[in-house]
């Protein structure tokens, strides 16, 4: 009688224990999901307009700018997110960049924007193709490797300017002709403007971001923009994937079972830097229309904390990098809405608190809601930002979501770890 009683017992204690809020959420199709979290990212938005009354934080030109500033970020976390999952850490992310800012320039000028496009891809791809020479052949330390790249990018890239336009050190000439622009939903474009002028709360909103979203987008970025959803069918959904995944997680019982662990290794590298060479390539054709020198501005480094952020994932990246994207474009916005953000951050933090609550997780909640109130006075008993801190948002955001998401990454197992064949 009593073996009988404890589980039914135990079965109602289960039964008894209230069912966690988001488990309806989690139960959504991941595509679903992000599009809930996206409206409820600009609903945020919209509150935190209403109670500042500052219109900027959700114009079309803001939309607009987030998307095009997160692209660089989220290219150079998505060649991250290749190397790393097979197991070597890429540091050499800006460096990589800067090689394809130069020669993205270099072959536009010379040849024709999409040759230029390819010809910058390549540029970034000869970096990725050196950092796996020396981490994957020679066995150097991933970090140091990283960093010698990221050094030899910039000096090389100063010296071929150098050579190449007359002595010039800082800028190339602009490039002279355009990639294409193209209306992604022509048929919405009409009723979204209306909608959008019509200052509705959240809808109105909600309007102009997809409006920006689909309106005169440039050719390159809606290319750059599907290699994420192809990103994750690649690595999640195909043979090779799997193999490439085995290779970051177990290398030795990869090759055990005949997977070439050298060869998947140096393909994921040279991805790696070919991806954050498009990266470099968006920068100078999306934004400054030529090369110049301190053109990343660390966004190879912020693309390695989005990648951390999304935990190794492309759907957790692209929330990262838009996120680092919108606070990038802070930059350019006048005082009132650099000052607005910290309400934004705020209701954020308010928000994250409300979250930890409902998964049972009183020390986060309770960190979290005291994080919100410091945010809110800070911005109740202020009326400006100082212009010194507005460059930094992006690297301040950098740091504080890589502390409050450290408790639940989980890196590929071998990230890092020098490999070395059993003879």
């Amino acid at each position: 009688m009593t073996d009988v009683a404890t589980p039914a017992a135990g079965t109602a204690g289960a039964a008894a224990t209230p069912p966690n809020p988001l488990e309806r959420l989690r139960a959504l199709p991941s595509w679903g999901r992000w599009l809930l979290y996206l409206a409820a990212g600009t609903l945020l938005l919209s509150v935190a307009k209403q109670i500042s009354g500052v219109a900027p934080l959700t114009a079309s030109n803001t939309f607009r700018s987030a998307l095009e500033l997160s692209l660089p970020i989220g290219l150079a976390g998505l060649g991250g997110l290749w190397s790393e999952r097979a197991g070597v850490v890429n540091i050499g992310l800006e460096g990589m960049m800067v090689l394809g800012t130069w020669f993205g320039a270099w072959g536009g000028i010379h040849f024709g924007p999409w040759q230029g496009v390819l010809i910058g891809v390549l540029g970034g791809a000869a970096g990725g193709l050196l950092h796996a020479v020396a981490t994957v052949t020679f066995g150097v330390d991933h970090i140091i490797s990283g960093v010698a790249i990221n050094i030899l990018a910039i000096g090389a890239t100063n010296f071929l300017t150098t050579i190449a336009y007359d002595g010039a050190t800082n800028s190339s000439p602009q490039i002279g002709r355009e990639i294409g622009r193209v209306d992604l939903l022509p048929f919405l474009s009409g009723p979204l403007r209306t909608l959008g002028s019509q200052n509705r709360f959240f809808v109105s909103d909600l309007a102009r971001l997809v409006l920006a979203w689909s309106t005169g987008i440039s050719l390159l970025v809606v290319v750059a923009a599907l290699l994420f959803p192809l990103t994750w069918w690649v690595l999640w959904r195909t043979p090779f994937g799997l193999r490439l995944r085995a290779v970051g997680e177990d290398p030795e019982a990869a090759e055990s079972l005949g997977v070439r662990v050298y060869t998947l290794r140096y393909v994921a590298v040279i991805v790696s830097g070919a991806l954050a060479g498009l990266g470099g390539v968006t920068l100078v054709y999306v934004f400054s229309g030529q090369f110049q020198a301190g053109q990343t501005n660390g966004r190879g480094y912020i693309g390695l904390a989005a990648m951390i952020f999304g935990n190794w994932r492309p759907g957790g990246l692209i929330a990262g990098a838009g996120l680092f994207g919108f606070m990038d474009s802070m930059q350019s916005q006048v005082d009132a809405t650099a000052h607005a953000i910290l309400l934004v951050a705020a209701l954020l933090f308010a928000a994250l608190a409300v979250r930890s609550i409902l998964l049972r997780r009183p020390r986060s909640a309770a960190m979290l809601a005291a994080v919100a109130a410091v945010t809110y006075a800070w911005y109740a008993t202020t009326d400006r930002v100082p212009k010194q801190l507005i460059p930094f948002f992006p690297h301040l955001t950098t740091l504080l979501v890589l502390v409050f998401a450290a408790q639940r990454l989980r890196p590929p197992a071998a990230d890092g770890k020098i490999f070395r064949r059993e003879r």
